[in-house]
This record gives C-alpha cells, sequence and structure tokens, in this order.
C-alpha cells in the first residue's frame, strides 16, 4: 500500500509541474518574428506578454514585427548605416489588414480630376454713381410746383420734376428777347456773340436747348422754370417742398437709375490673385430665392483693409425688374476653371506643419508614409503637386492610428 502512494504521488507531481510549464508557455510566449507589443496610444510601453494591457490606457497591445528573420527590429534596422535611404526618412511598416479592418481603415485612389476653385463671400448692393443724379438749382428764386413727392416715385428721361420762380432768370430772359430784336433790326458780331453769351448762361441756370429755341422762336420770357429728369429711373429723396426759397446750390431731387447696380464684395488677401477684371459672377439674394442674377467684377480694390486683410471688389450687375435694391445682402459665387491636377482627398492628409504625410496601401498590409507636396484645396480634395502618381492606393480614413502604428514601429521619425 504504502508503494502504489509513494506512486501515486510521484505522477500527481509530475502532472503539476508539466500544468504549470504549459501555461507559462501560452501566456508568455510570443511569435519568433515579434519584438515586442506596445500600445497604439503610448508608445513607450513595451512588453513581452501579448497578453498584458497598457499600464496607462488600459488598451490591448499590438505587436511590433521584426525586419529581419534574424532577430533585429525595425527600429535597428532604420538605423543601419548601409540603409538607402536618409536616416529620417520615413520607411515601410506593417499593420495586418486584419488590425486595419478593426480600426475602421478606409482607401481611395489618387486621381485626375478637373480642378474647379469656387470662391464664396457676401456683397452689399449699391447705386451706380454714374447712374445717379442730384438735381441742384444754380439761381436764386422760389419752388412753384413739385411734379414728384416722395423717394421711391419712378420717373422717365425728361419728365418735369419741379418748377422755379426766378426773378434774375427772368431778367436774363429779356435781356435775351431784347438782344434779339436788335439783331433783327442790325445784325453785328457784337451783337451775335452777346446773344451766344446768354445763351450759355440760360444754359449754366438748367434751360435745355429746347427751352432756348422755343424762347427764340415765341419772344415771350418763361415766368417759371421747370427741371426734368436726366434719365429714367426712381426718386431717392426731395429734399425741397413746395414755396419754399433756394439758392445755388440747394439739392431738389435726387435721382437713381436702377437698371444696373453694383455690388461691392469683399476677398482675402490670398483670394485676390485668382481675380480678373471682367470675370463673371453669380450673384443671389434672400429675397429672391431661386433666381440668380449675373454679373462681372468690374474694379479690384488695390488697397487693403488694415483689420480685415480683405480688399474690395466692384461687379458690376444688370437689375433690369429693379429686384436688387441699395443697401442689400446678396451673396457672391465666382467659379475659376484651374485646369487639371492630382487629387487626394482632404481626409487622407495628415499635416504635421511644415510637412503632409499620406500612407500608401503597398499591399498585404504594409504601408508606406508618404512625404507630399500640396496645392490649394477644391471642395473636398488637395491638388498634390509631388510625391505620389496616379493609380497609387492611400488611406483615406483612420489616418491618426495609422500615424499612430508608424510611429510605434519607427517608420516616422520625427514630424
Amino acid at each position: 500500500m504504502k508503494k502504489i502512494f509513494l506512486s501515486f504521488s510521484l505522477c500527481l507531481v509530475a502532472l503539476m509541474i508539466a500544468t504549470t510549464s504549459c501555461r507559462r508557455a501560452g501566456t508568455g510566449g510570443k511569435p519568433a518574428d515579434v519584438d515586442y507589443y506596445t500600445c497604439s496610444m503610448h508608445p513607450s510601453v513595451k512588453k513581452q506578454n501579448p497578453n498584458d494591457k497598457c499600464p496607462i490606457c488600459g488598451m490591448a497591445l499590438v505587436p511590433v514585427k521584426k525586419r529581419q528573420s534574424g532577430g533585429a527590429s525595425h527600429a535597428d534596422h532604420a538605423q543601419r548605416s548601409d540603409a538607402p535611404h536618409a536616416p529620417d526618412a520615413p520607411t515601410e511598416f506593417t499593420v495586418p489588414v486584419q488590425r486595419q479592418q478593426e480600426i475602421g481603415v478606409t482607401y481611395a485612389t489618387v486621381e485626375k480630376k478637373p480642378l474647379k476653385l469656387t470662391l464664396r463671400t457676401v456683397g452689399v448692393v449699391a447705386p451706380d454713381k454714374l447712374r445717379h443724379w442730384d438735381i441742384v438749382t444754380r439761381v436764386d428764386g422760389y419752388i412753384e410746383k413739385l411734379f414728384v413727392a416722395s423717394k421711391g416715385e419712378r420717373v422717365e428721361k425728361d419728365q418735369q420734376l419741379v418748377t422755379i420762380y426766378s426773378p434774375e432768370l427772368l431778367t436774363t430772359q429779356r435781356e435775351f428777347l431784347d438782344l434779339l430784336k436788335s439783331r433783327d433790326q442790325s445784325s453785328s458780331e457784337t451783337i451775335d456773340a452777346l446773344i451766344q453769351s446768354a445763351k450759355v448762361r440760360m444754359r449754366l441756370w438748367n434751360l435745355t436747348d429746347q427751352q432756348i429755341a422755343d424762347l427764340e422762336r415765341r419772344r415771350k420770357p418763361q415766368i417759371y422754370v421747370t427741371l426734368h429728369s436726366p434719365a429714367r429711373g426712381l426718386v431717392q429723396d426731395v429734399q425741397v417742398d413746395q414755396g419754399q426759397k433756394v439758392m445755388p446750390g440747394d439739392h431738389l431731387v435726387d435721382v437713381t437709375d436702377l437698371s444696373v447696380v453694383w455690388v461691392w464684395a469683399e476677398f482675402y488677401q490670398e483670394e485676390l490673385p485668382l481675380l480678373q477684371k471682367d470675370s463673371p459672377v453669380k450673384i443671389t439674394t434672400s429675397a429672391s430665392p431661386g433666381e440668380e442674377f449675373k454679373g462681372k467684377v468690374t474694379v479690384i480694390d488695390p488697397f487693403i483693409d488694415e483689420a480685415k486683410r480683405t480688399a474690395r471688389v466692384r461687379i458690376d450687375v444688370e437689375n433690369p425688374d429693379l429686384k436688387l435694391r441699395p443697401d442689400m445682402f446678396v451673396d457672391v459665387e465666382l467659379e475659376r476653371d484651374m485646369g487639371e491636377g492630382l487629387t487626394v482627398p482632404f481626409s487622407a492628409v495628415m499635416p504635421t506643419g511644415k510637412r503632409n504625410v499620406v500612407f500608401v496601401d503597398k499591399g498585404e498590409g504594409r504601408l508606406e508614409p508618404r512625404l507630399v507636396e500640396l496645392g490649394r484645396k477644391y471642395g473636398d480634395v488637395y491638388e498634390v503637386r509631388s510625391g505620389l502618381k496616379e493609380g497609387e492606393r492611400i488611406v483615406s480614413s483612420a489616418n491618426f492610428l495609422i500615424d499612430a502604428e508608424a510611429k510605434v514601429q519607427g517608420a516616422l521619425k520625427r514630424w
């Protein structure tokens, strides 16, 4: 019985030793091509047990594989003196395809596309200065009658605006008629010169050539002088009342033609090289939803606003239906065709300050950080000037996690 008990005890001890050895081998072993395990968020963590967790954030660790079968790690291989690349140049690294799927990596292709740049800003409608008239009196007198009473009234070209009684102008007309009588009796160069001088004086006092011709034909002075609208438009202001005394320089009526209006828009200084005179512009406003007004760039102000770092641009817009009104806010959109070029999605680029990195998929989990030179941003894509070729497959999402893997494996040594 003692022999049987002793044999059973020895077998039990041997079984326990074997079980412990297997457990240690299963928990602490790692594949031969793995150098160590680390955390994607905390690359300073290095563990040999794949079942360990990150002591900082508690995340599962990821393997860092060796680059050579002889056991040299990727970092050691990158620092070898016979490596064909610069010491700080990006190198390939590996993220298993399954791991890429777990962290949500998606891909895009480097494509050649037509590039169209759209500039958007806001503007303010203003009347065309060349289509605005201030009707002023040039003689002393009194307002006899107003033919327009308020702001906003529409007037036609040559429509009556205001009638003035001026004793001074009446005297000048009588002098003109006396000169005409003298010329009828005995014509001379002196009388002709005085007649021309009187005509000039009456023109300067707002009498039209037609009124002067009527005066010369009828030989009867006009007691009241009527001022007419110089163009079709809208009354912008009426500054006098009937019976009011006026003096030279007093404003009577302002008339504005709004069939063509200005839109003053502001563009940032970096956008100014994209603007050209006569470039077509699309104008929209919330007052007329769904309707577009066509305009063109006429003036680019060379002076920059020191506070906003913007420059004003004048856009001339056809406004036949008078839907655009002074001081109205509008949206301005200008499109430029910039030719054709290589493009990558905006999300594929990792900006690092002075440099921009794109991760190129080399297949079977291999990725290569590629330094690229970018051009302008066109909507949701960047123009690529150098660093990539058409048709290459690149990472377009989860870049930050891929970037962390690249740092862990020494593929990106400095930003």
